[in-house]
């Protein structure tokens, strides 16, 4: 004689999903004035933190020189210090550990003579082997212009997107600001923390639009084509999946970061890190506060 499965969910399960739903149930319940005035207010000081103090542009942006010594230790500070002193212009340095080597590289502005540079790291460290690669500041404008083009065309892109598949102009502006204010404030954070723009955190800005748009296309359809009987549920639906998504996404990232040899690589991670961050706030917070305005106006009107 067979025995009957229970189909349901053990007391345990129920309730630790009840208190994380409890939880998220004050978000559901915030005022949508409160909602929408709170990350505004950080967009703002995103946008004034930029206006001062914007990224430093990388040299494949703005030009310079490169040069890599391969099987060097040395603390980076004070060789950038005595490389400084001795070249008359300031130098910035940084260490990597690569598959079975580490080394430094060194970062000089445009006309500073690469050999000079190997010349007196070869007098601290003759054994190392070296390489060298100069960006001319024309071609580092040129790279500034393609990586903004590509920005532009890919926000335009997302944004005709956004619209043809909504069809609603407060919806669409909604996850369209989203998503610019997550750039915003990754790109103001890079300020804060002394991360230059290069052709690899650009690359990063890129990859964040897909990111964010798709947990605000999740909430915005959940709440516009709801199945659930009022606002809040829709709202505590979309938010428990969306979570899970930004958090997986969030913990590879860190671990990446983590475990990463490669300052790029780091760069990348990071940048992604705090653009997902942002949206946490631009989506489950300013977006679901636009449409529990727009949805609440409708429903006032009769028209829901």
């Amino acid at each position: 004689m067979s025995k009957s499965k229970s189909k349901g969910k053990s007391p345990e399960k129920k309730s630790v999903k009840a208190r994380e739903r409890e939880k998220l149930r004050v978000l559901a319940r915030m005022h949508y004035r409160k909602m929408i005035t709170y990350p505004l207010i950080v967009f703002i000081a995103a946008v004034l933190i930029l206006a001062v103090h914007f990224p430093t542009l990388g040299i494949d942006l703005r030009g310079g020189v490169v040069v890599t010594a391969y099987g060097v230790s040395a603390n980076p500070d004070q060789l950038a210090k005595d490389l400084s002193s001795a070249l008359g212009v300031q130098v910035k340095v940084e260490s990597f550990t690569g598959v079975g080597t580490t080394g430094v590289r060194i970062y000089a502005p445009a006309g500073t003579d690469p050999e000079k540079i190997i010349s007196l790291m070869k007098e601290k460290y003759p054994d190392a082997k070296y390489s060298q690669n100069v960006v001319q500041p024309t071609f580092g404008k040129v790279a500034q212009r393609q990586g903004m083009k590509a920005i532009a065309l890919a926000f335009l892109a997302m944004a005709a997107v956004v619209f043809l598949f909504f069809r609603n102009p407060v919806s669409s502006m909604a996850i369209i600001f989203s998503a610019f204010s997550d750039m915003t404030i990754a790109v103001a954070l890079m300020g804060v923390f002394g991360i230059e723009l290069t052709t690899a955190t650009i690359a990063a800005l890129l990859m964040l639009i897909g990111y964010t748009v798709d947990s605000n296309i999740l909430l915005t359809t959940k709440l516009l084509k709801r199945k659930e009987d009022t606002i809040e549920d829709a709202y505590l639906s979309a938010v428990s999946t969306g979570f899970t998504m930004s958090t997986t996404t969030l913990g590879a990232l860190f671990v990446l970061w983590l475990i990463s040899t490669s300052q790029t690589i780091d760069n990348i991670a990071i940048v992604l890190i705090f653009g997902l961050l942002a949206d946490f706030m631009n989506t489950w917070i300013f977006n679901a506060g636009v449409l529990k305005w727009y949805l609440s106006r409708n429903v006032q009107g009769g028209r829901s």
